[in-house]
Order: C-alpha cells, then sequence, then structure tokens
C-alpha cells in the first residue's frame, strides 16, 4: 500500500520546486496573489457543485497556495509555514474562550459577540472598526461585510422595513439624479441603492453576493432557453416575442 503524504511532504516539495524549477523560482508575491484569488474562487464553484472528490482537489489546490507563499517568505527571513500556523492557531485559541477557556455561552450569537469583543480588543489602537476588510473582495461582497462590521458597533437599522424605506429613498434620489442628466451624480445614487438593498440582505441574514449569483443563474438558464427557441432567428426576433420566451421560460422552471 502507498504510503500517504503528510503535510510537511509538500512543504518540502514546494523547497525543491523553488531551487529546481525556473517557473517556480520567477514567482513573487505580486505574482501569485491572483493565483490565491483565483484557487478560492475554484473552492466556492466545487462547494456549490456538492461532489466531495472535487472539494478535495481545489482545496489542495488552495492549500498549495499557501504553502508556495510561505516559502517565499520564508526565503526572505520574513516568517515560514510554522510561523503561520502559529499565528491561525493561536488567534482560534483567544477568540473561543468558551472552548478553551472558563467563558460560557448560549447560542452561536454569543459566539459572535465575543468574537468582535476580542478582535476589538486585539485591534490596533486608533484603527478603525472597518479595517482588515479588502479592499480586493467583490464590491457587494465588500459592502455587507463593511455593514456587518458597522451594525457591530450598534449604528444599524431596528427593522427591515426602515432599510426598505431607505431603500425606496434612494430609488427616488436616483430617478431624480437621471432626471438631471449628471453621470457622477447618477452613479453615486445607484451606488447608495445598491448598498442599501445589500443591508436589506444583511439585515435578513443573507447574502447579496450569493443572492446575485442564484439570480444571475437563473438569467443564464431562462435566456439560454430562449437562445435555443429563436435560434437563428435570434437577433431578428421582436422585444414583444423574447418577453413572451422569457415568461415561458420562467413559467417552465417555477413548475419544475
Amino acid at each position: 500500500m502507498k504510503e500517504q503524504r503528510k503535510f510537511e511532504d509538500l512543504v518540502q516539495i514546494m523547497v525543491r520546486l523553488r531551487e529546481e524549477c525556473p517557473w517556480d523560482q520567477a514567482q513573487t508575491f505580486e505574482t501569485l496573489k491572483h493565483y490565491v484569488i483565483e484557487e478560492a474562487y475554484e473552492v466556492v464553484e466545487a462547494i456549490e457543485e456538492g461532489t466531495p472528490e472535487k472539494i478535495r482537489e481545489e482545496l489542495g489546490d488552495l492549500l498549495f497556495q499557501i504553502v508556495f507563499q510561505a516559502e517565499l517568505a520564508r526565503r526572505e527571513g520574513d516568517f515560514d509555514i510554522d510561523d503561520v500556523i502559529e499565528g491561525i492557531a493561536g488567534k482560534m485559541i483567544r477568540r473561543h474562550p468558551h472552548v478553551f477557556g472558563d467563558v460560557t455561552v448560549e447560542n452561536a450569537q454569543e459566539v459572535t459577540e465575543n468574537w468582535a469583543r476580542i478582535k476589538a480588543r486585539e485591534r490596533e489602537v486608533g484603527s478603525s472598526v472597518l479595517a482588515g476588510v479588502p479592499r480586493k473582495l467583490p464590491a457587494l461582497l465588500r459592502a455587507q461585510r463593511l455593514s456587518e462590521k458597522a451594525a457591530s458597533t450598534g449604528f444599524d437599522w431596528d427593522r427591515v422595513e426602515a432599510i426598505l424605506e431607505k431603500a425606496h429613498e434612494e430609488l427616488g434620489e436616483l430617478e431624480e439624479a437621471i432626471a438631471s442628466g449628471e453621470r457622477s451624480r447618477i452613479e453615486e445614487e445607484i451606488g447608495d441603492l445598491l448598498f442599501a438593498v445589500v443591508n436589506v440582505a444583511r439585515f435578513l441574514d443573507m447574502t447579496a453576493e450569493e443572492a446575485l449569483h442564484r439570480m444571475l443563474e437563473r438569467f443564464i438558464r431562462r435566456f439560454q432557453q430562449i437562445e435555443a427557441r429563436l435560434g437563428t432567428r435570434l437577433g431578428e426576433a421582436s422585444i414583444e416575442e423574447m418577453e413572451a420566451l422569457w415568461e415561458e421560460a420562467k413559467r417552465m422552471e417555477q413548475e419544475g
């Protein structure tokens, strides 16, 4: 039976790749950063597909990126993979005092509140509560994470109806901006409206990014049905005919 490789084997493979492979030798933090994002998204896609084998494979690809980055840092004398593990292990222990300490919690909400308090204590003096949300996140996801952090301080609505009222207010302001013809103002109001909608999702314990993602999948399925029905007439059909086919595709989907 073939001996199963361990984590340390992967670390040593990376060491050798850095020493002997021209491509690996040429890589830097800068050249590798988009691979980290790409591999993370592939993990998400694998989870959505629900295939354990695919999830395992993509988690491996993401893990390799972490090992790769750590090896670059080790050669620069900054840190190594052991430091990475020590850092995250220590953080998890500190932020779970109900597991590793004597704190008592009743539910997941109390765990979340404790986490936020501990994280706030660890934050550098003078740093913003909004710090730590990456600027490179997709805009909807970044908006939700920022609003979550702001809400954790009490800066939040007390009911979803109030957020919906805000969304209607922003829609009215967008209509006024469109009437004015000022592009910068229109863009600003579109942003305000999107942020209000994100807050509706957050307040209802949903993820705006995921909601939009699922909507796009529905759009693709329905539009592809229109394409299939029209064939070569796709660019010639009237909007009325296309809308009728859209409604038919929507009805068929809802009926299962």
